[in-house]
């Protein structure tokens, strides 16, 4: 996907291909869009080249990002050679807290609201987590937008379509924890939460850094629900109508995502290549 990338860098911008890393003198660019129901969102740009979009996912924060020990390599190494897109999904971030409805499908929308505001016509897409969801129906409705499709720790199914009753009734007992304890100073849940998703060899730095994002990323309510709509997630049927370029990654022991939900969507998608990566770190 980077030898495709850079190669349409050459033929369609040459001129505007730079190597940007997130330093104070390369600070993305924010700005605000208003979708058809309201929601104010935020998207941020930075670097130039060919457009690499990046759908949103939960605990996303455009600005506590920019120096993250967790992110901070990526937003040095996506714009050395395109132009990289991001933005905070409704009800997270920078953009609008107070929203009356979330669902699947005003995630995709506010996808489409991003696009527009930011003027790309045609762009690499790349969904992580759930912004995997977002990515492929988008790439589904508008296939001729989308060059190449990137999905890493992604799935087409929540829990409800395929977990146990065990599993359900943990996860009911964890959006339970959410509304209590999220953005609380309970070293209990933060531990808990944040070894669900990297692994325990991380750093300290790493590990405040996730605990942190909890508070500043939403509230307890909007986390809640946000993971309870990620449960609810049901698009498998789309993966065949894929048409565009696809490339899976998939942790092999990602204990948020089990590694059988890349493999179904590296097998349901025509020709998508597909790449495990030896790690349980989300």
């Amino acid at each position: 996907v980077r030898t495709d990338l850079q190669r349409l860098n050459r033929d369609t911008e040459p001129a505007r291909v730079a190597a940007i890393a997130p330093t104070a003198t390369a600070r993305q660019k924010i700005q605000f869009c208003v979708t058809t129901d309201g929601v104010r969102l935020a998207y941020a740009s930075t670097g130039s080249g060919y457009p690499l979009v990046k759908s949103a996912n939960w605990l996303n924060h455009l600005d506590y990002e920019w120096d993250s020990p967790i992110w901070k390599h990526w937003l040095a190494e996506l714009p050395k050679h395109n132009r990289l897109i991001r933005y905070d999904e409704r009800g997270n971030g920078l953009s609008q807290w107070d929203v009356k409805e979330m669902s699947l499908e005003l995630w995709v929308k506010d996808l489409e609201t991003v696009v527009e505001a930011a003027g790309v016509e045609k762009f690499a897409l790349l969904g992580i987590s759930q912004g995997g969801a977002v990515a492929i129906t988008y790439a589904v409705r508008h296939p001729e937008r989308v060059s190449h499709l990137v999905l890493l720790g992604a799935f087409s199914r929540g829990l409800t379509a395929h977990g146990t009753e065990e599993q359900m009734a943990e996860r009911r007992a964890l959006q339970t924890l959410v509304r209590l304890d999220w953005g609380k100073n309970n070293p209990d849940f933060k531990s808990m939460f944040t070894n669900f998703f990297i692994p325990h060899n991380s750093t300290p730095e790493q590990h405040q850094w996730l605990d942190d994002l909890q508070r500043i990323s939403a509230s307890p309510e909007n986390a809640a629900r946000i993971l309870m709509l990620i449960d609810e997630i049901s698009i498998r049927p789309l993966l065949p109508l894929v048409s565009v370029p696809t490339l899976v990654f998939h942790a092999d022991r990602d204990r948020v995502i089990p590694a059988e939900e890349g493999r179904i969507l590296a097998a349901e998608i025509p020709s998508a290549r597909f790449v495990p990566l030896s790690t349980r770190n989300h």
